[in-house]
């Protein structure tokens, strides 16, 4: 993935009236390869937005988001489409299950909907990876587990590229502490593994607790780091 270096962004959305108002509004922020980073603030301070914009779901208004070589503000929306399939797992506060499918077919899924090949390695990979969190690959559907093992499923998902980047958008918010423990565990640890950059938006006081470094939004300004 190489360093991110971000430099004068702004995004902005439409209100009803017609004008637009400010979402985010950052002179620089800068994050290198492997590190373990949270955003936090309180609710409508931009860290979802951050994390949409750092990752090209959302374009920005404004500025430069540079990873390593690749400036993802002069990519088309195709081509940073591409771009994050290739580079970034996302783990998702409500997982983003298909409730009908085994969590094999769910972790699966992604690549299904690309139009990949799914060989007997990449099969075997998502079976590896569900072992790995613990979670139970042969149920027959994913709506039979707990939320913490929902969760689990959404982190082998979001492994199974080999990302660069790991996005996880408040991971722990609808779980119980015991599960949200385990989930602050997993991605801790497969971030250390595969030395992926992890990216975390929270609120959870016992996962900021863990994090080496935490940027505080407020406003779509950042406060401290």
């Amino acid at each position: 993935m190489g360093t991110l270096r971000v430099e004068n962004l702004a995004l902005t959305y439409a209100a009803s009236s017609g004008d637009r108002f400010t979402v985010l509004d950052i002179d620089r922020m800068e994050i290198e390869p492997g590190a373990v980073v949270g955003l936090t603030g309180p609710s409508g301070s931009g860290k979802t937005s951050l994390l949409y914009t750092l990752t090209g779901i959302e374009k920005a208004d404004r500025g430069s988001i540079r990873w390593g070589d690749t400036d993802i503000t002069q990519l088309s929306e195709r081509g940073r489409d591409r771009w994050r399939r290739h580079n970034i797992g996302f783990v998702f506060q409500d997982f983003h299950l298909i409730p009908g499918m085994t969590p094999l077919m769910n972790v699966l899924l992604p690549r299904t909907f690309e139009g990949f090949f799914i060989g007997s390695a990449t099969r075997r990979r998502a079976q590896d990876l569900l072992e790995l969190v613990k979670a139970p690959a042969a149920r027959a559907s994913v709506a039979m587990l707990s939320r913490g093992e929902q969760q689990r499923v959404g982190i082998a998902r979001a492994l199974l590229n080999r990302p660069g980047l790991i996005a996880a958008d408040e991971p722990t918010a609808s779980l119980d502490a015991d599960a949200g423990r385990i989930v602050i565990d997993l991605l801790l640890s497969q971030a250390a593994a595969t030395g992926a950059t992890l990216l975390i938006v929270t609120h959870d006081p016992a996962l900021l607790a863990r994090l080496k470094r935490v940027y505080h939004l407020r406003g779509g300004k950042l406060l401290t780091t």
